[in-house]
């Protein structure tokens, strides 16, 4: 350790429990949001550019991209279940300055990021195939898939190490170490997008090893940026694989885990589904009806990525003052962000429901009836996108501060408890458009929920603070 990392630290500890909230989570969240806002361009570009082979071979590529969705959901609910509950942990010990806990808990988290990854590499190569079946993929697109699939198994260590070392550097409140890794992973994407999907001819297969490429070298940048600044050092002599240490990832990872296992899970149940009934109308079609909703998750997943964002420059707010007892800080706080995305979610649903023929326009080469389809269901999802600034900010607050029942109740609400029974249940009685209701009807069910669940939550925060040594 350097003899300036103590100063540093005790710097930022001063700044984190003093400094006015609303421009700490402003300024911890330009970085957030930036790389927010790039993953979901560069997943946007991925299908940007497979849609762009044209024809019937681009929606195939397209319905390709969006059933391995779930299995790239799969494995970042890994890397944020071992980063997030590693990162909670460590944003609440440094807001008690408890260094050399938060240090192994680091170096910790990252060990067993990869090692989750390597157990997804092992079994997603030996058993590809089988696996792009079951996740809804017919004999119209399952080699596609399988290509895809092949590269982004072999990628699994890195990206849930990237995932896991992204959550903690911003934990720490140095987001702009993980902006970098993100952004420079995300540049590389784009760039090999076209050279391999049209230069070499790879179609979807290209696609995927854009991303491992990518994924590796982002992993590269955020590693180095661990050994830069105030950042806790990892050192593999600091691995603690304990009882305790487990127990605290799991009780701050648990609803990272949730939140996107149900959503993976949703993803495929919603491809079978939308399989199901594009087959049972020869005018839709099977191929079609998924590529329309992976369109839409895409766009969506970009909109709600900036609300992502402000909470992820909120959280290590809250997790430094909440560990430092500065409550009322923390309710400010809360209260801060749940105003800025109110702003932004009432903006993306006005622009949503009047402009979505327009945003789905953005995909050009796409059929006339997958964009068709897609500006249809994106409106749908846009009529209750502002419920997201409660939903959002509560389970954040509820996770942060290791409040592990109601944030994992509130995680899987959404895509879980919600979603997957209205998917099964909604077309048997209204076909398409039963489908089209099933996320948004979700929403509402969701926020209805969060309610009650956050009210406890602020009631806790209403104790008096401590006093700061």
């Amino acid at each position: 350790m350097s003899n300036q990392e103590p100063d540093l630290r005790r710097e930022k500890f001063i700044r984190m429990t003093t400094t006015p909230v609303h421009r700490l989570v402003l300024r911890l969240s330009v970085p957030t949001i930036a790389s927010m806002l790039v993953t979901a361009l560069y997943n946007l570009a991925d299908t940007f550019f497979v849609s762009s082979i044209g024809g019937y071979a681009g929606t195939c590529a397209i319905a390709a991209v969006s059933v391995s969705l779930s299995v790239m959901s799969l494995i970042q609910a890994l890397g944020f279940f071992v980063g997030q509950g590693a990162a909670n942990f460590i944003s609440r010990a440094l807001g008690r300055q408890e260094v050399e806990k938060a240090s192994e808990m680091a170096a910790t988290g990252l060990f067993l990021a990869i090692l989750m990854g390597c157990l997804v590499t092992l079994f997603g190569e030996l058993f590809t195939e089988p696996i792009a079946r079951f996740l809804g993929a017919d004999e119209e697109f399952v080699g596609p898939t399988a290509d895809y699939l092949r590269w982004i198994f072999a990628a699994a260590p890195l990206m849930t190490g990237s995932f896991c070392l992204n959550n903690q550097l911003r934990f720490q409140g140095n987001a702009a170490y993980g902006m970098v890794g993100v952004v420079s992973g995300a540049v590389l994407n784009v760039g090999l997008d076209p050279l391999l999907i049209h230069s070499l001819g790879m179609g979807a297969e290209g696609a995927a090893l854009a991303t491992a490429v990518s994924q590796g070298i982002g992993f590269c940048v955020l590693l180095g940026g661990t050994f830069r600044g105030d950042n806790l050092r990892i050192y593999p002599r600091k691995i603690r694989v304990s009882r305790e240490n487990l127990g605290l990832i799991v009780q701050g990872g648990l609803p990272s885990l949730l939140r996107q296992g149900c959503g993976s899970v949703s993803v495929m149940v919603l491809n079978r589904v939308a399989g199901d009934v594009g087959a049972a109308d020869p005018a839709i079609g099977r191929a079609a009806l998924i590529a329309a909703f992976g369109l839409v998750s895409k766009i969506v997943m970009m909109m709600n990525n900036a609300v992502i964002g402000l909470g992820q420059g909120y959280q290590p707010v809250c997790g430094f003052n909440y560990g430092a007892g500065q409550y009322s800080r923390v309710r400010k706080a809360f209260w801060f962000l749940v105003k800025a995305v109110a702003l932004w979610c009432a903006l993306m649903m006005v622009l949503g429901e009047l402009l979505a023929p327009q945003v789905v326009s953005l995909f050009p080469d796409a059929e006339p009836k997958v964009r068709e389809l897609a500006a249809v269901i994106l409106r749908f999802q846009c009529a209750v996108f502002f419920v997201n600034c409660w939903v959002v900010p509560s389970n954040m607050t509820q996770q942060t501060m290791g409040w592990m029942l109601p944030a994992s109740v509130l995680a899987m609400a959404r895509q879980g408890l919600f979603l997957m029974p209205l998917v099964l249940i909604l077309p048997r009685f209204f076909g398409l458009t039963g489908l089209e209701l099933a996320q948004p009807v979700s929403d509402l069910c969701t926020f209805c929920l969060a309610i009650p669940l956050q009210a406890r939550v602020l009631k806790h925060l209403t104790q008096p603070d401590r006093v700061l040594a």
